[in-house]
């Protein structure tokens, strides 16, 4: 059975499954469980590399270590 049929049966089968719940505290349950779901952090998603690196440019912003755009503009020209 291919992949996207497996995901179409299984959304069937949950969704069957979840009109036969009675309990509220279930149902309440499954709605947190939801509502974490769509408010996950793109910061957990993200490498320690990727962590590090903005945690360092974070820490030169707040010793004062900035450069205005336009020195930005001299160093890599067209690519940004």
């Amino acid at each position: 059975m291919n992949t996207d049929l497996q995901i179409q049966n299984k959304k069937l089968e949950l969704i069957q499954w979840l009109s036969t719940i009675e309990d509220l505290h279930i149902l309440d349950k499954i709605s947190d469980m939801i509502s974490c779901e769509r408010k996950k952090d793109w910061w957990d998603d993200i490498s320690e590399a990727e962590k590090r690196s903005i945690e360092k440019g974070i820490a030169q912003a707040d010793a004062g270590k900035l450069n205005p755009h336009s020195k930005a503009r001299k160093i890599y020209g067209k690519r940004i």
